[in-house]
């Protein structure tokens, strides 16, 4: 799995024995860690090629070439936050989609973004710069995830006011629900049609799944000594099992939810470190290919099953590629 650890400033891969088998910047190099900045959320393209590495709290996205382990491009500048062209403020959870534009949730500045590649630009935005609350796609409460469905669609978290939005990259909803009992929402994406999950980014946090009408079908919130301490994000595996990053607890974990018990953990409970198995606030967490969250979604990503919505993304995609002399 890809870890995000954002405190050692640096991206691992990590096997299930536990054996780093790749990590950004390479050990010892002073300059390219200076370059990089501190990770965020982090997910491998949907050709397995490069890493999207969201520098939240410096206020930038850098795309990392795994084969030649460099940053190829950046969106942002680097630890300076702003709202005009060429600028952001805190973004979380950029992907790239399979036409190669860049999605993200831009916090601060409450708006949702795509970026054409080449000289990156804004071709579409939803919510308004500096607007915040629940209306979208009018504005957002400073939205913190937009995660791919298997219908097309996309899933928006929004802090403000604890909203899970479901809605196309045109900016149509087509439903907003409040994640149960959760008091800060992160990263809300799906399980399986119907069924979605969210992390509480608190402390003692939760990891909840949930339908559209705001029922609880699971929940996952042990107490006392093993109490989740700001969990940020939650994807589900194959089997069934739940991968998070345990943020505050420095740890990346795997629950069992048929018995709720964790069955895999990388890091020290509470134990920060840099040290071969120890993290420093993971921040993000994204499976190798070709389970890799992009990769699971690459056939349906931006894709709306209802024939308009997808003749029409198709018309404006031929409409870009002729623009760009494709």
């Amino acid at each position: 799995m890809l870890i995000a650890d954002e405190n050692n400033h640096r991206l691992l891969l990590v096997d299930p024995y536990g054996r780093i088998r790749w990590q950004f910047p390479s050990p010892g190099t002073t300059r390219q860690a200076r370059a990089f900045g501190s990770p965020d959320d982090s997910f491998i393209s949907s050709n397995g090629t490069t890493i999207v590495a969201t520098e939240e709290m410096d206020d930038a996205v850098a795309l990392v070439n795994i084969a030649q382990n460099r940053v190829t491009q950046r969106y942002g500048k680097l630890y300076v936050p702003g709202s005009v062209r060429g600028y952001l403020s805190h973004p979380d959870d950029a992907m790239l989609l399979p036409g190669g534009d860049l999605l993200l949730a831009d916090i601060i500045n409450c708006r949702i973004l795509i970026l054409a590649p080449g000289r990156w630009h804004v071709v579409r935005q939803l919510g308004t710069t500096d607007v915040c609350g629940h209306n979208p796609p009018t504005t957002f409460g400073s939205p913190n995830g937009v995660f791919p469905l298997t219908d097309g669609h996309f899933l928006v978290t929004e802090i403000n006011g604890d909203w899970v939005d479901n809605i196309n990259l045109h900016g149509h909803v087509y439903w907003s629900t409040h994640p149960p009992g959760v008091a800060y929402p992160s990263d809300a994406n799906e399980v399986s049609p119907g069924r979605y999950i969210v992390a509480d980014y608190s402390s003692p946090g939760q990891i909840v799944m949930f339908n559209r009408a705001g029922q609880v079908l699971w929940r996952y919130r042990p107490t006392g000594a093993n109490a989740l301490n700001h969990p940020s994000l939650a994807l589900p595996l194959p089997n069934g099992d739940v991968l998070a990053n345990d943020d505050y607890n420095d740890r990346v974990i795997v629950i069992d939810p048929k018995t709720d018990k964790i069955v895999w953990q990388y890091g020290h409970r509470g134990i920060a470190g840099s040290a071969p198995g120890y993290l420093n606030n993971p921040d993000g967490v994204d499976m190798a290919p070709p389970f890799s969250l992009l990769m699971m979604h690459a056939t349906t990503i931006g894709l709306p099953a209802n024939p308009r919505e997808r003749s029409a993304d198709t018309a404006q995609c031929i409409n870009r590629a002729r623009r760009r002399g494709r």
